[in-house]
Parts: structure tokens; sequence; C-alpha cells
């Protein structure tokens, strides 16, 4: 198996390959596609633009066509989420970090798939996107347990229409995701995984279905074509159909 790894957008990214590493005019392609997106939308970043707006030396009528765009469609997901997913700060600045990671991604994988490249595995931040298989074997991603980092809830196999999966939570960043009430309720989800056909459906639904809870969840669910898993305060997990058999789960 070929691996590739980087550092971009605050975060770690692996490019796992079936075969052997892709050329290095492709790798070099592929986190091109990253530094584009992190260059402009990486609020870490004092110079990038979504900075600039953000300290108010820009105004969104002024940004680029592509910042624009990136935030009518977060503003697309947070009304068909019922705004459970946003993309504003609770202090109003725009922060598209829950949908550029997941577009950087889809762009790495446009150059993967143009360059003949089939089978791979595309991790960013814990975010996976897959094509074809393990040389035979499905490629499986493991889900980590909240209360301990070093363990797996389950592992899943990332096949059919379901070759996204992206996880939302506090076990690693802490309360980072807007949500009304008491967000440690023992109700409340502290974790949140998502099995889509694509990254940027599994990434926004992952973060909604935290930040909306169990009262939102069927509705979510019901909406959207995924697969979930969920875990609150109290240490219960749940799972949607789909991915009950991976460990016993209770159905959402």
């Amino acid at each position: 198996m070929g691996v590739h790894v980087f550092d971009t957008m605050g975060t770690m990214v692996s490019l796992r390959f079936a075969g052997s590493t892709a050329p290095a005019s492709v790798l070099d392609e592929v986190e091109e596609a990253f530094r584009v997106f992190d260059e402009r939308f990486s609020l870490y970043r004092p110079d990038s633009e979504i900075s600039r707006m953000a300290r108010g030396e820009l105004p969104l009528t002024r940004a680029s066509a592509e910042l624009r765009e990136a935030y009518a469609d977060a503003f697309d997901w947070s009304r068909s989420t019922g705004g459970t997913f946003t993309p504003h700060r609770p202090d109003g600045v725009i922060d598209l970090s829950g949908t550029v990671k997941a577009k950087a991604m889809e762009a790495a994988a446009r150059v993967l798939e143009s360059s003949g490249e089939t089978d791979w595995m595309l991790v960013a931040g814990g975010d996976i996107l897959t094509r074809g298989d393990l040389g035979g074997p499905p490629w499986r991603a493991g889900i980590v347990d909240p209360d301990d980092r070093g363990a797996l809830l389950c592992a899943v196999e990332l096949v059919g229409r379901h070759t996204a999966l992206a996880t939302s939570g506090t076990a690693e960043r802490g309360e980072h995701i807007w949500r009304t009430g008491d967000p440690r309720s023992p109700q409340r989800y502290r974790q949140v995984t998502v099995l889509a056909d694509d990254i940027v459906t599994a990434d926004v639904l992952a973060t909604a279905l935290v930040a909306g809870g169990p009262d939102r969840c069927p509705e979510l669910i019901d909406r959207f074509d995924i697969e979930a898993i969920t875990v609150d305060y109290a240490g219960h997990l749940t799972a949607t159909p789909g991915l009950q058999s991976a460990r016993g789960l209770t159905p959402i």
C-alpha cells in the first residue's frame, strides 16, 4: 500500500492507495487543491480572505466569487437542516469550516480521478472519502470511542453508495458546535458519525446532528440518504439500520 501524508488546513491529511503511490505530479496537485481552500477559507490564517471578512476589512458583497459561492452553499445547508447547521459563529462571523474541508477533499478527489487513480482512501482530520477498494477487500474505517481515543466503537465498510464518512463531536476539539440548551445534557450527542455518498453531506449532517440532538435526529435521518452512529453524554450508542450490524447497537 502506498501512503502520502501532508499538513494543511490546520490538520493532517493522509492518502492511501491500494497499490503503489500516485506519481509525484499528482500528489502535488492534490496538495495544491487543499492549499487553495486553506489560503482562502481558514480563519486561523490572518492573511486569508475569510479572516479579512471576520475583521470587517472586506464586506461579503466585495468578496471573491469563490467565497460568495461557498457561503451561499453553506446557507442552503442551513435552510435544508432547519438551522441545525449554520455558516455563522454565535458572534455573527462567517465561518465556513463546516463545508470547506469537505470541498477541498472533493477537489482532491477530482484530481485523483482525472489522473486515472481508482483505488484510494483520503483522510483529512478524521473525515474519510474513498474510491474503489483495497485491491479486493473493501476499505474499512474505525469509529473512535470518544471516551478512549485509543479504542474503537466499531469499524464500518465504505462500499456501495456510502463512500464518505465524517465524525463530529467534542472528544478532540471540545465544545465547538453552537447548540441550544445544556450542551452536556446526558441526552445530547457527544459524537456523531455519518456515512453518505459524498463528503460534504456527511460532514454537514454530522455537525447538524450534534447540534440538533435527538429531537432533530429522526427528521434529518429521514430526509437524507445517510447512515449514522450517535454517542450521547450518558454513553448510550444508537445507530441507523444499515450500521446496527457493525456492533449490536440500539436503533435510532
